[in-house]
């Protein structure tokens, strides 16, 4: 018996938009997890601070929101 992938089975575009969605989930996720580690790194380089849990979340959070506000004016425009 063979298995149904996500864009194989009777949903219509519903597949097709979740793969998109996920894929640009996962995109903003690992382009803020790269400008997180960055700006840590800057951070850090200059005397003894520390970058601190807190820090990192919000960093990543802020981060996360800018790239959802490109992804929406991108894909508003189109």
């Amino acid at each position: 018996m063979k298995t149904l992938t996500i864009l194989e089975g009777n949903l219509n575009l519903a597949g097709v938009v979740v793969v998109i969605v996920g894929a640009i989930i996962l995109v903003a996720l690992v382009l803020s997890l790269i400008v997180t580690v960055i700006t840590k790194l800057i951070y850090e380089r200059k005397g003894d601070r520390k970058f601190t849990k807190k820090q990192f979340i919000q960093t990543m959070l802020i981060s996360l929101l800018i790239c959802g506000l490109i992804s929406g004016y991108i894909c508003g425009r189109l």
